[in-house]
């Protein structure tokens, strides 16, 4: 097996070499020799030193010993297990169960009574044609590991023991390097090819041996596979061609566009600058407009500096005259008083006159004084009321020029001011009704960017089911979703690693099929998510499912998982479904691939309780008219609308997106669809195309107006 055969062919050349000239013996003996050891070590990769078995069919423990060099014969009674050691080296090396003729699947090795079959078996891996010496050593053991459920798993380990791999893949490279194949029945003959080879006289037969044996017949399979592969890649490639094509277009209407909005953005920096200027322009003419103005005012206020600057001085003197008017009243007020003090006092010396005369004059002098000096304050209340009757008619008489000049600008600039705020109303009222108009517009501009961003989504999700249609043309699968072959690869692989106990069954749309075309949209409307869902056995598989689906699918767009022990057999469904004798229920119209898919359908929407009825017309007549059939819940119509006893609901659906079966009318559907969104989405930007040219006039002539408004506070 593998190299060995290279070794036995050398030998006898070499002793054929020897017997050549007698002259040249010992050269001929030296190179012979160097040929038998490289060829020696060439033979020294790929043989079978040992093999060790547990719990594999009828053994429980065998080994592990070591084969010989040469021939090896394995002697025993019938049922003693030599068979079970070929058959251990043809599974232990990666062999499938049909390969040995003794089982259908490898669960059937397991010993009875157990959970587990173990095989390990050693490689020799030595000279120059090894494989990775560098990392096995001398010697690869190979050890599989078959579980009850069918699974198995290896571990390739180095000569010292240690694990380096547990794919698979690492071990057909192994086997491919030492030519070693294991369902070549050159290679490895087992009972039953034998016996079927030997007793077989039909030349075909022997011709199949021949194919198999040569493996011209594997090479068949790989080249129809290989122009399979290059048809379905030719069918990418053209489909890869037309999708380039269709980004070109799309790349330079981008361009285009980018190329338009860049200019469009150069202008509108030009007409900022542009406004910027004339702003500042405004502004120096306003400037030389204001400044005569402000003149004016400084003159004013310089002339009313001065006039209130003399009405200060008037006041001033009209204040200290008041100050001495009053100071003088209170004098003549003290003299009064005292003059009636003394009253009495002159009486009483006027009756005491006799009492000394001396003392009268006095008193006659005193009184005088007193009478006099009340005299001649009397005479300087007199003046000094009169000069303040004097200062204020001289002060009435210079204010009341530069007052009528006063009240003759104050009267002209009220009207100014009047002139001036009633432009400003009608301004306010012109910009109020721009802004007004400004605000409709923005409106309707938001309202038409919604509608213009709603086409393109539509637009969008309508190209990428395009897509995904014509993808679904080399695989099926991918109308369910562009990631559901790499999601299902990914299931599969986790299924032979042993994470599930059961495999899981879905997308179970792609199990059903309608029997009749024309009702696909009523059955795709009545399962709805259901056909996107999977099916496990278990929940442990659900949890192992939902984490797979984690990496495949976006958060909130899983689709559902319904937990349902797997059977081979249907429901029976024949007391509790409908049965009518024009219109098939959803059960009986689809053609279901798996027991288990009808199961989940059954369960989960009670496929075998609704109707299919192609007219709604015969719908409503059929469930509301009269009485719905026995056992019939609702039916649905051609055109997906669902239909209740007294009520009727219209579908959602247009048309079939899962289960149609002509893909190439929903892929002209889908694009003419497109046009129309294309068409849609031209109008709508020329639209708004328009209203923005509206709002850019309306904006000018608000910032006119404001300008204006501004001129005219400026002035007030």
């Amino acid at each position: 097996m593998g190299k060995r055969k290279e070794e036995s062919i050398s030998k006898p050349g070499s002793h054929k070499r020897q017997r050549q000239d007698e002259s040249d013996e010992e050269e001929n003996a030296e190179s012979s020799a160097d040929s038998l050891s490289s060829l020696l070590a060439v033979g020294e990769v790929g043989i079978i030193e040992s093999i060790q078995l547990k719990n594999f069919m009828c053994h429980s423990m065998l080994g592990p010993f070591q084969f010989g060099s040469n021939l090896n014969f394995v002697i025993g009674n019938n049922g003693s297990g030599k068979s079970s050691v070929l058959t251990a080296l043809i599974v232990g090396l990666g062999g499938k169960a049909t390969a040995t003729n003794r089982g259908s699947s490898l669960k059937m090795f397991v010993r009875d009574g157990e959970t587990s079959a173990d095989i390990s078996i050693t490689l020799r891996n030595r000279g120059r044609d090894a494989f990775k010496p560098e990392v096995y050593g001398s010697s690869i053991i190979v050890n599989q590991h078959i579980n009850l459920d069918g699974g198995r798993s290896y571990r390739l380990k180095s000569k010292s023991g240690t694990v380096i791999s547990s794919k698979k893949e690492e071990l057909l490279g192994i086997l491919d390097h030492f030519n070693i194949q294991v369902d070549n029945p050159v290679s490895v003959l087992t009972q039953e090819m034998s016996k079927h080879f030997l007793q077989s006289k039909n030349e075909g037969d022997k011709y199949k041996f021949f194919m198999k044996a040569t493996q011209l017949e594997q090479m068949k399979e790989d080249y129809t596979s290989i122009m399979k592969a290059k048809k379905n890649t030719c069918i990418q490639i053209e489909q890869g061609v037309e999708r380039l094509q269709e980004l070109k277009l799309l790349y330079c209407e981008k361009k285009e566009r980018y190329r338009n909005i860049g200019f469009v953005n150069d202008m509108r920096n030009h007409l900022e600058d542009l406004r910027h200027k004339m702003a500042w322009a405004v502004v120096s003419e306003m400037e030389k407009e204001i400044q005569p103005i402000k003149e004016g005012i400084r003159a004013e206020e310089e002339n009313a500096e001065k006039f209130v600057q003399k009405l200060e001085e008037c006041q001033v003197k009209v204040n200290e005259a008041e100050e001495k008017y009053k100071a003088i009243q209170e004098k003549l007020i003290a003299v009064s008083e005292e003059a009636q003090a003394l009253h009495p006092q002159c009486i009483s010396l006027k009756a005491d006159v006799q009492a000394g005369r001396k003392a009268v004059n006095e008193t006659e002098v005193l009184y005088n004084r007193f009478k006099t000096e009340l005299k001649r304050l009397g005479n300087d209340d007199v003046q000094l009321r009169r000069q303040i009757e004097e200062l204020k008619k001289s002060a009435n008489q210079v204010s009341e020029p530069e007052k009528s000049e006063r009240q003759r600008k104050i009267a002209h600039l009220r009207e100014q001011l009047k002139a001036f705020h009633d432009e400003e109303m009608v301004m306010s009222q012109q910009v109020d009704q721009f802004q007004q108009a400004i605000y409709k517009c923005k409106e309707e501009h938001a309202r038409l960017r919604r509608e213009d961003c709603e086409v393109k989504q539509a637009l969008d999700a309508k190209q990428k089911q395009l897509r995904e249609m014509k993808d679904s043309k080399t695989n099926t699968l991918k109308r369910f979703g562009p990631h559901i072959p790499a999601f299902l690869e990914a299931v599969e692989t986790a299924y032979r690693q042993g994470h599930f106990k059961y495999k899981p069954i879905g997308p179970l749309g792609a199990f059903i099929h309608p029997k009749d075309a024309e009702l696909t949209l009523a059955i795709e409307s009545c399962l709805k998510s259901l056909v996107q869902a999977f099916c496990c056995d278990n929940h442990s598989d659900e949890k192992t499912l939902q984490q797979l689906m984690s990496k495949y699918y976006p958060r909130g767009f899983r689709p559902q998982i319904i937990v349902n022990k797997f059977q081979n057999k249907v429901y029976d469904v024949t007391q509790r479904g409908v049965h009518h004798p024009e219109f098939p229920s959803v059960l009986t119209a689809l053609e279901i691939d798996h027991a288990m898919v009808a199961n989940c359908l059954i369960d989960a929407r009670g496929i075998e309780t609704i109707l299919l009825i192609k007219s709604s017309h015969e719908a409503r007549r059929v469930m509301q008219t009269n009485p719905p059939p026995r056992n019939c819940r609702e039916a649905f119509t051609a055109a997906g609308d669902q239909v209740f006893q007294r009520r009727y609901y219209s579908s959602d659906y247009v048309r079939p997106k899962y289960l149609s079966q002509d893909v190439e009318a929903e892929i002209s559907h889908l694009e003419k669809e497109i046009e129309n969104k294309k068409a849609q989405l031209a109008a709508s930007q020329q639209r708004l195309y328009l209203i923005e040219n509206e709002i850019r006039q309306n904006e000018d002539h608000l910032y006119g107006h404001r300008r204006h408004q501004k001129e005219i506070q400026v002035k007030l």
